[in-house]
């Protein structure tokens, strides 16, 4: 089944610039085989770097635990030390409109 799929990611570390071409391949990495495209924001605040990576699209995954449980399996070390927070929706498409009883 196909799902529309919005992920929000907040990465900190301590100012060391490129933080945003770092994160750009652990997606990369990541997503390679998953029909999802990506933005990324950085910024600078008090000597450290946040990047919010906003990440859309369609995928596999029927619910927000199945999408966590292919992160955890498949994300590498860096991803979890940088990572602060996430915000996930995953919406499996339906077949037909529900209202007639209709498939």
């Amino acid at each position: 089944m196909t799902s529309e799929t919005y992920i929000d990611l907040c990465f900190v570390r301590p100012q060391a610039g490129d933080f945003s071409s770092e994160i750009e391949e652990l997606l990369q990495k990541l997503f390679a085989k998953k029909r999802l495209n990506w933005y990324l924001e950085e910024k600078v605040v008090d000597g450290a770097e946040m990047v919010i990576a906003e990440i859309k699209g369609m995928s596999t995954w029927e619910s927000e635990d199945e999408t966590i449980q292919f992160i955890e399996d498949h994300a590498e070390d860096k991803f979890w030390d940088y990572l602060q927070g996430y915000k996930m929706f995953i919406y499996p498409v339906k077949k037909g409109c529900n209202s007639c009883g209709g498939h």
